[in-house]
This record gives structure tokens, sequence and C-alpha cells, in this order.
């Protein structure tokens, strides 16, 4: 009767027991690559364009070595098989006297030809006479006409262009009669001609010394030049204990600096030439710059213009300062309640014909661009507008009065993180979307820039490949698409899921990754893979056939999530802002509501177990889960944390935390708040870490032992940032979440 009942509770033991980890687990994660494997068909498509730019050819690869070519015409509108591959390969045979297979031919090249196609194939060209299919052998292609114009330049814009008048120079004046120069950290003049050279100043010293860079008025009667203090040298000590070289160890120092540091400024002085005086500037508008360039010369030498970055980043300004009084004034001023996102949000175009400026803010909520009276700083019109956001400049067409661009969330139907190209006048008229599947794209134009193909996925979705026309976006053909078609019979491929945040209304998107041995009726702890700095989103978007470490992790036997909450960057201004002075807040009131919600409809997903890990910003979110959050995540793996923003690097926590450092550095540091540790937790960090001072963490584990927590410490001898991605380090990442979330042993 026992052992009878023993049987039936056996039976009816739920899923939960029986835990993962064993050694086929391991084995299998260490060789889950090879599952994914082959499971894409046409996922490396790479179409080729003709040198007419009517057209491209490419070569799909199908298993077993097998292959297709195919060649889409921008006349016909049309994809199609640009010769019968038997009848080719058995022409082949009969001018070469080999054997060859029509499924594998050797196909190199393909060009259009008034007569037929051009075929390079076992190394020599050939002309494909389709309606007798026959070869008959051919010199290497001169294209009919000449050869192709460059294409129209499309690139990522970005800082001034054009530079401007009177730009920077090698010192000497454009009218030639004046050579610039620095000698013992003054600067000086010299006439053609003349042996002495006029000093323009005598007080320049090592610590704050006339540095060069010379920027002439285009009529030669202003000069101006840079003046530079060094500020703090701050150096950071490591020790490296097991050197390859020899038996003890050695010390490393290298400059770093950090929050608060004293930092190298530079600002400009303007010179008089015929006086050879200072011309004396009010620095009210540029006294405390994060950075300072792009100086720019009016044509008539009336004034010269510069970007100015106020130190914290809450001013951002184009200054204009009088050539004749010094007199200074703003030109264009940014001052948000919060911050400026200059390392991702910055762009400045000069038109120098109409004296006009393109400017790029979120002075709206959003990030768009504006074009401006470059005379005057009066707006002239917000060139895009509406609830999405541009994510960079790709082309300014000065002839056609028209912006190149990609944006992100313009289609409000699509992933918000989607992004799609498009063109506008600069009048902020005639929008034109060159994009439109529902997937994140990429463009590459024809060589003659009128047609281009638009190459688009989705992490669920393998890429579509379709020419379009670029005069008006019209799709003419899809061209190519993947097939991953055996992922999703499978259930391999990430599953994206779309929430709502910590105020009801706003969408927070991530996905979901599951072990390839998945079982439903199976609840599995959950593990989320974070990174939360704000300089980015990091929810992939784009296909990839593996999600590497990520879906390692789960094969474990675990539920893992990608999640991008609030304060993160790519969305609205108020989006972003979550992260002002607040890093510590890491987004994790929506992460937690997005989890949450995704478990009510998934019984598979066990938020009662859920663990974290992440790497250096992400390292910082990791602990700080469990610091603030420890009620919703149980087990944390922090790998090179950057902890304590005050001793971190200094751009990125200034950037997001301002300055001066104030209290809000202290009150969200890990060291400050390791005493509210519950659960298990895992500091990992390498001995030799450039990127994040190592002592961010031990400090950490200073505090961790001051408060009598228990913790487990990896310090990786050797290793430098990321050590835990690293092949030891990812295994005992792994093994702790299968031990304190699985509660077993783990078995390799």
């Amino acid at each position: 009767m026992i052992l009878r009942l023993m049987l039936l509770a056996s039976l009816l033991t739920p899923a939960i027991a029986r835990a993962q980890g064993s050694a086929a687990d391991y084995e299998r994660m260490k060789t889950i690559d090879r599952l994914y494997a082959n499971k894409v068909v046409g996922e490396n498509t790479r179409p080729v364009w003709f040198a007419n730019g009517q057209g491209v050819w490419y070569r799909l690869d199908l298993p077993d070595g097998q292959r297709q070519f195919f060649v889409a015409d921008a006349k016909a509108g049309s994809t199609r098989v640009p010769f019968n591959h038997a009848a080719f390969a058995k022409a082949l045979e009969a001018m070469t006297k080999r054997k060859f297979d029509a499924d594998r031919l050797p196909v190199e090249k393909i060009e259009l030809h008034d007569t037929g196609l051009l075929v390079r194939a076992g190394g020599k060209w050939w002309l494909w006479n389709a309606g007798r299919k026959t070869l008959i052998r051919a010199e290497a292609p001169e294209i009919p006409g000449t050869r192709p114009p460059k294409p129209k330049k499309r690139h990522h814009d970005r800082g001034f262009h054009p530079p401007g008048m009177g730009t920077r120079s090698s010192g000497r004046s454009p009218d030639g009669k004046w050579t610039a120069r620095i000698k013992d950290h003054n600067l000086f003049i010299q006439g053609k001609g003349e042996d002495t050279p006029i000093a323009l100043t005598n007080d320049g010293t090592e610590a704050n010394a006339y540095s060069g860079g010379y920027w002439w008025s285009p009529d030669s009667r202003r000069l101006v030049c840079m003046r530079k203090t060094h500020g703090e040298k701050r150096m950071v000590h490591i020790v490296e204990s097991s050197p390859k070289d020899q038996l003890q160890p050695k010390l490393h120092s290298y400059h770093y600096r950090k929050p608060g540091d004293a930092i190298p400024q530079q600002q400009p002085y303007l010179f008089n030439i015929e006086s050879g005086k200072p011309i004396a500037l009010d620095r009210t508008l540029f006294n405390n710059p994060w950075a300072l360039n792009g100086i720019r010369w009016e044509a008539d030498s009336s004034r010269f213009c510069f970007y100015y970055n106020q130190r914290g980043h809450e001013v951002v300004r184009i200054v204009a300062i009088n050539a004749k009084t010094g007199r200074t004034s703003a030109l264009i001023n940014e001052e948000p309640e919060t911050f400026v996102d200059y390392s991702s949000k910055t762009f400045i175009y000069w038109i120098n014909q109409t004296n006009e400026l393109i400017w790029m803010s979120e002075r709206d909520g959003w990030n768009h661009l504006y074009l401006f009276d470059g005379r005057t700083g009066r707006l002239k019109n917000q060139i895009t507008k509406g609830p999405w956001l541009v994510r960079c400049v790709d082309h300014v067409d000065l002839e056609e009065r028209v912006i190149h661009f990609r944006a992100m969330g313009i289609d409000p139907k699509q992933d918000l993180y989607h992004i799609h190209h498009c063109r506008i006048g600069f009048d902020g008229k005639g929008l034109v979307r060159l994009t439109e599947g529902d997937g994140t794209h990429s463009l590459e134009f024809s060589p003659q820039g009128d047609y281009y193909l638009d190459r688009y996925s989705r992490v669920d979705m393998a890429p579509v490949i379709e020419l379009r026309r670029t005069s008006d976006g019209k799709r003419i053909c899809e061209v190519a698409r993947a097939d991953a078609s055996a992922m999703a019979k499978e259930g391999l491929l990430p599953e994206r899921f779309i929430a709502k945040g910590r105020d009801g209304r706003t969408d927070i998107y991530g996905i979901i990754l599951r072990p390839s041995n998945f079982d439903p009726n199976k609840k599995y702890p959950v593990i989320e893979n974070i990174y939360a700095g704000p300089q980015d989103y990091y929810v992939p978007k784009r296909f990839s056939r593996f999600h590497g470490n990520s879906q390692r992790m789960a094969e474990l036997g675990f539920i893992v999530v990608r999640i991008d909450g609030m304060g993160t960057n790519w969305r609205s201004k108020a989006f972003h802002d979550k992260c002002w002075k607040n890093l510590g807040d890491g987004g994790f009131p929506d992460r937690i509501a997005w989890m949450k919600a995704a478990a009510k409809i998934r019984p598979w997903m066990d938020i009662s177990r859920v663990g974290i890990y992440g790497g250096s910003a992400g390292g910082q979110n990791a602990m700080r889960a469990m610091l603030a959050h420890g009620d919703f995540y149980k087990v944390a793996v922090a790998d090179c944390g950057c902890h304590d923003s005050r001793m971190d690097k200094i751009w990125w926590n200034e950037a997001w935390m301002g300055y001066p450092v104030g209290p809000h550095y202290r009150e969200q540091s890990n060291v400050t708040q390791a005493h509210k540790l519950t659960g298990k937790l895992m500091l990992v960090v390498g001995e030799l870490d450039r990127n994040v001072d190592p002592a961010s963490t031990t400090q950490v584990v200073h505090a961790l032992i001051r408060a009598n927590k228990d913790f487990d410490f990896l310090l990786m001898a050797g290793a430098g940032h990321g050590a835990a991605e690293s092949a030891y380090g990812r295994r005992r990442r792994q093994d702790f979440f299968v031990r304190h979330l699985w509660g077993k042993e783990p078995r390799h």
C-alpha cells in the first residue's frame, strides 16, 4: 500500500519538481548552435548590382550545397531565373569538355548584355543565348556605354557639414600675407617675407596654453585661436597578479577621468591682425565647456560661430561672436529641463549658399530636424514632425533641398524600434517613406542611385529583399525572401511580446527565448539578460538565427527574456528622461510589469523564480535589481559592473547623472545600498578591466562584508572587461543559476 502511494505521488508531482542541470542538459547546451545550423534557406543572400544599375543577380544557397541563380530586372519589374540551369550545365560541358552539376553551377558573376546575358563561370566569361540555349566564349565585358558614374553620396552624416567659411588651416591666412604659429605656448604671426614674428600673446603657459588650430576670417583681418587648459590627470592603478613573462605581479597605471574631475577645456580667442591686439570676449555663454568646436566664419567676415556643449549637458547652443566688437549671442539655444543627448542626437549642417542651418533637437519631445536662418537664428520651419523620431541623417541633397534620413516609430502599426528610411524637403514637405515592410530596414543603392535594395527582417522573421525606385519609393518587385519555416516549425524562433509599463499606458518591448526541448506543461524559472544603459536600446530587432549565450542559458531549463524599459534610448524624450540623475531606476518597474503580463498568459513562466544577469552597465543593473527589487528578483550575476557612478568613466556617467556630482550619485550607488541585499548574488570582475575600474566591484565586496551579507565573488586573474563572457565565466554563471533557481547541483 505504501509503495502504491509513493508511486501515485510521483506521478502526480508537478513538472516543476523535475529539475534541470543534468549532464545531458549541459552537453546539449554546449552544441546547441548546431541545432540552429542550416535551418534558414537564403539567410545570407547578397544580391549584386549590374554595372548599369538596372537590376541585380544573386545566388540562392540551398541545402546539401545546391544553388540556384536569379535575376531581378528593374525595367521588367520581376524576378526570374536567368537561364535553364540544366541547359546551361549542358552547354558549359560542351564548351569545356568537363562535367557540371546543374544544381551546383560554378557561376561567379552575371551582367546584362544587349544580345543576352554575360556569365562568368569556371573562371571564364560566356555569352548565353537563351533561345538557342548555347554559350559562346566572350571577352571580359566592357559594359555598353561608359563606366557607370559614382553613386550619389549617402552616408550617416554627423557634426558640422560643410565645415564653413574661413576653416581651420595650417596657419596661412587666406590672402597669403600671414602665417600663424605657436611658440612657447604663445601665438605669433609672421608676415610674408619678414624675418621677425610678431607676438600676439605673452601670457601662455604650459597649464593654460595657446594650442594651435587657426581659424582665419575670409578677409584675413581677424584670427581665432584656441587656448587650452589640461585638467586633472587622474590615474587608476591595477595589479596583474599572474603575468606571463614573470613570477612577480605587475602594477599597471593608466589615465582615467571620473565624474567631477577637472577636464581639459578650450576657449576661443579673437585677434585683430591690423592692431595686433586681442578683442575682448564676454564668455558668459560659453564659460564651462564640455565641448567647444565647429568654428565657422561668415563669408563677409563679420562674425564667427561655434558649437558649445556645457559641462553637465544641460545647455547646448550655437554661439555667435561679432568680429569687430567681440559681442556674443546665442544663435540657437537648447536648455531642456533634463539633459541633451549630445552623444547620439547631434546633427548640425551649415548651408553656406543660403546661410541656413539644419539642427537636430528634442525640443518638442521627439528627436527631429529643424531649419534655422543661419544669420538671425530665426526658426524658419520644423522639417520633421510627429510622435516618432529621426535616428540619423544619411544624406543632405543641397541641389534638391532634400534630406534622406532614418526614422523610428514612424509606423505606429509596427514595432516602434524598427528603422525605416525616408526623404523630406527642407521645408518639411514631401515626406516619402522609402521602406514599408514590417521589420527593421537597411538600404543599398544602385551605382547610379536610381534604384535601391531594401533589406528588412525581424527577430522572428528572416530577411526579405525588395527592389524599389528612388524617385518615389515605389516597390518594383520582391527580389528574395529567406525561409525560416524550419525554425518556426521546431519552435526555435524568439517570441516578441509587448506589455504596458509602469504608467499603464506606455508600450514596453521585449523578446522571449525558450529551450529547444521546451515543454508547455512544465514550469520554467525566468532569467533576464539586462543592459539598461541610456545610450541605446538593446532588445534585438533584426533576424539572427542563433542568439548566442542567451539561448545557451535557456537550454539549461530557463526562459530568457530581454526588455527595454524606460530610461533607455530611441523613444520619446519623456521615455528617455527616466534615466536623468536616476540610473538606479534601470527601468525595473517596466521590466517587472512586462514579465508579470507575459507570465499571466504563459503559465510555463514561473516568476516566483526570477534571475538576472548583465555586464558593465548591465552588471550595475543586475545588482541593483537585488537591492531595490529583491521581492521579485531572487538570483543575480553581476559582471564588471559600474556599481558607483563616481567610480566609472566621466563621459558616460556625467551624461546621465549630470554635473556637478551631487548627493544622488551616492544615493544610487550599489556600494551605499549593499546592506539591502537579499537573495543570491554573484559578483564577477577581471583584475585587468580598463573599461570600468575593478575597484568599483571590490568596493561592493567590501560593503557586503561590512553588512555581513553572504555572496559569491569571482575575481578572474588576467581577465579584462567582460570577464563573465569567457568560457569559464559563462560556465560559472550558468551553474549559479542552475544551483539557485532549480535548486540542483550542476552536472557537467
